[in-house]
């Protein structure tokens, strides 16, 4: 049987962890299947899979073979691609992952644009405050807020945001403008735990940093939340600057204690580094590159 063949229904019977559930995947019968996985096991030497009458578990070698050859396959397919040339016109599905608010904010209007732009392509948007990982929950493209940490994927540099502290007008009118940090604990403070951000705020005083534990009196579990409180006269809140955007050029809000924030965080789109560039993600880097980088609330 073919190498890539016995891959397939491998990787089908480990994700579905049972034969007669990869058989109606694949629509194939289950003694072909076991068959394939058997012949699999033979041409490696390798014993794959667990096998009892309840159940099927990898093995620790067949869970890193899971990986490998799921990664193989989507090369191969890859590189199918652009020797039919199908890399020519954008078609088919990508995953995109970005954080809630600056996708809902950013990131969306480009989709909508590339589907509009782009009708045999379809896309699966993921927005999540955390960091996701592309290559092991299976996105193609993703958006970084901050420092990049991993040199395997590659990145393209589309704009910076800054963290901030900000309140309305009228809170402020009412109870003062801070002038140092250490007078945060003469104002009524919001804070948001959204898991993304470190609980304790950090500034920069005379360029030596300097973390202030906080006790709010508003910890709310999203951002959105965190924003509308401040924008109700309630306090101070932190937040990033691309979050409150709108809010910042219609006077809801203002910026506080500007003088004491840490360098602005670079914005990167990265994807995983391919010998081949499938034009479905490389036309969709480029149009959301082109906007994020004419966007003055990024830059």
């Amino acid at each position: 049987m073919d190498l890539f063949h016995l891959m397939k229904v491998y990787i089908a019977v480990a994700e579905e962890q049972g034969f007669s559930a990869a058989s109606r995947r694949l629509n194939m019968s289950a003694p072909t299947v076991t068959r394939a996985v058997a012949h699999l096991e033979d041409k490696l030497a390798v014993k794959l899979l667990n096998r009892t009458t309840r159940y099927v578990r990898m093995t620790e070698a067949g869970a890193r073979y899971l990986e490998d050859a799921k990664r193989i396959l989507q090369d191969v397919n890859i590189a199918n691609e652009a020797a039919l040339g199908i890399n020519s016109t954008p078609q088919g599905n990508i995953s995109v992952t970005a954080p809630v608010l600056f996708g809902q904010q950013f990131v969306l209007p480009t989709i909508t644009d590339y589907l509009l732009r782009f009708p045999q392509t379809q896309v699966n948007a993921v927005f999540l405050d955390r960091v996701v990982n592309l290559l092991e929950e299976g996105h193609d493209v993703g958006i970084r807020i901050g420092e990049l940490l991993d040199s395997s994927m590659r990145a393209k540099k589309v704009g910076h945001v800054r963290l901030i502290l900000v309140a309305s007008p009228e809170y402020l009118a009412k109870n003062g403008i801070p002038q140092s940090c250490q007078q945060l604990t003469q104002h009524t403070l919001i804070a948001a735990n959204t898991g993304s951000l470190n609980p304790d705020w950090q500034f920069l005083v005379n360029k030596q940093n300097q973390t202030i534990k906080i006790k709010p009196r508003l910890t709310v579990t999203t951002n959105q939340a965190a924003i509308n409180a401040a924008k109700n006269s309630l306090g101070i809140t932190r937040i990033i600057s691309y979050q409150v955007a709108d809010e910042l050029r219609d006077n809801k809000l203002k910026i506080v204690l500007e003088d004491f924030e840490h360098p602005a965080k670079p914005i990167n789109i990265v994807h995983r580094e391919d010998k081949f560039s499938s034009a479905k993600v490389r036309s969709f880097i480029d149009l959301l590159a082109k906007q994020l980088q004419a966007n003055p609330a990024l830059n």
